[in-house]
């Protein structure tokens, strides 16, 4: 299994300036009843976006949008980059919240400071969580604000979030998640980059321990 690799993406960017952006507010609870791991877009930040309290396997198309919130604004569909303050992915550890930030479209996020638990689930998942300092976020929420269509790149093999105007901003991302973000890996992909040792190591064991395929049966 493989993520979709991530190198240098350019998205329109969509602002979210609360603190303390809690999991629940990004995939509320009746939804972790889902044994899938997929479905999951059209229920990001559900209580916010929509008017009435959504159900596992509704029909979202249909339902009564919040026209406040930022999200459903004309001048940011399609965003997939996504810009917040301190402490965004607070709260419970589900995994269902990555999840549908990736399903909604989003590839990166931009934040003063993340939930650990969150920001390791990110790079699980393929999304990129970038910490900037917190004018630097400041400035970017106020450019979002003044030019419609704003969009930022993000160049991660050269660790760097280019603005419109050409200024780029510096991040820091640890090597070995850098590498399986560029190459699309998750955990089971870099299990299955091994499989040819593994089916080595059975076929070998099963030789010297053949009573096991018995048990194996």
């Amino acid at each position: 299994m493989t993520m979709k690799p991530f190198t240098i993406h350019k998205g329109l960017a969509a602002p979210l300036n609360r603190e303390n952006i809690d999991t629940d507010a990004i995939i509320p609870k009746q939804f972790l009843k889902s044994i899938k791991r997929s479905g999951f877009g059209p229920n990001l930040f559900d209580e916010w976006r929509y008017l009435d309290r959504g159900e596992p396997g509704q029909d979202a198309s249909g339902r009564p949008l919040n026209p406040d919130f930022v999200l459903n604004q004309p001048r940011y569909a399609g965003a997939s980059v996504l810009v917040a303050g301190r402490n965004f992915g607070c709260g419970s550890s589900r995994e269902h919240a990555p999840w549908a930030l990736e399903q909604y479209g989003f590839r990166a996020l931009i934040a003063p400071s993340f939930a650990d638990i969150f920001f390791n689930n990110c790079f699980k998942n393929g999304l990129l969580p970038i910490v900037l300092p917190d004018a630097a976020v400041a400035r970017i929420f106020d450019e979002i604000k003044v030019f419609a269509g704003y969009e930022l790149t993000i160049d991660l093999p050269r660790q760097v979030v280019v603005k419109p105007d050409g200024a780029e901003l510096p991040f820091e991302v640890q090597p070995f998640r850098k590498q399986c973000l560029i190459n699309g890996w998750d955990d089971i992909g870099l299990t299955l980059r091994h499989a040819d040792k593994i089916r080595a190591f059975e076929a070998e064991r099963l030789a010297k321990m053949p009573w096991l395929a018995h048990k194996m049966l």
